[in-house]
């Protein structure tokens, strides 16, 4: 058993070397650091992480939120009770949004639902951005009657508002209430206006279900089509979506 972790040590070990040295002469640090890294495997290694490549991390955005995200996946509650600390000592409408927003990540839509309540009050009785956050924790949370009603407030309060997000929870909640005449008006409006594949996804999904297959598969036609020319990040961003239309012409 020791002979066999010994390689795989020293493969590891190089690996490691290997790795560092390269880092070093694509940066443009010091040769020095080769030298040493060489010599003292992992005291080397180590202390060019600790003082050379720890420090640049900090100052590089994606870097940090890189960390970020690795932070809230081993520690998801750590910046939630953070929040709620600060909320604690200044209850601000500031702390409030941040604190709702959290919780929507989260998936703790009683509670964000709660706070973007709290949020519509005094001069920001009718703010659309906190009405818009109500109205999406309530869709989450399958009140779709009074997602629709936030959402009417929300145009009439504000009737030069637009947001394609809030347009398509319309939609949703038109049709999770059964006014599916309604709904298909509202995707249709949506399907070449949405920054996105969701919308026409639940589009064709609706057609399909009210017998329209004809129409259901141009819309997901559209959407495959679109694929092909789409850049990399839109197909992995909107894999889900596409992978339902290439599912759904294949049975429909």
């Amino acid at each position: 058993m020791h002979g066999e972790t010994m390689p795989i040590l020293l493969v590891v070990t190089i690996l490691f070397q290997l790795a560092l040295a390269i880092h070093v002469a694509r940066t443009g640090r010091q040769l020095y650091w080769i030298m040493l890294i060489v010599m003292l495997p992992w005291i080397g290694g180590v202390a060019y992480l600790v003082a050379e490549v720890l420090p640049g991390l900090r100052n590089d955005p994606s870097a940090r939120r890189a960390l970020r995200s690795i932070g809230q996946r081993i520690n998801p509650e750590k910046n939630r009770r953070r929040i709620e600390d600060q909320l604690q000592v200044a209850d601000t409408l500031e702390n409030r949004k941040r604190l709702a927003e959290e919780c929507m990540r989260l998936g703790d839509f009683d509670t964000a639902a709660f706070l973007y309540q709290r949020c519509l009050s005094g001069v920001y009785a009718t703010d659309p951005g906190f009405m818009l956050g109500l109205a999406t924790a309530q869709a989450e949370l399958g009140r779709y009657a009074e997602c629709r009603a936030t959402l009417e407030q929300l145009i009439a309060a504000n009737p030069t508002f637009r947001s394609p997000d809030g347009h398509l929870l319309y939609a949703r909640a038109l049709e999770q209430l059964g006014e599916t005449p309604k709904a298909l008006e509202e995707y249709a409006a949506l399907e070449n206006a949405y920054p996105g594949e969701e919308a026409r996804c639940r589009y064709g999904l609706l057609l399909t279900r009210e017998g329209r297959r004809d129409d259901a598969r141009r819309v997901f036609q559209s959407m495959l089509n679109r694929e092909k020319t789409a850049p990399s990040y839109y197909r992995r961003k909107e894999k889900a979506w596409l992978d339902q239309a290439r599912a759904a012409l294949k049975t429909g």
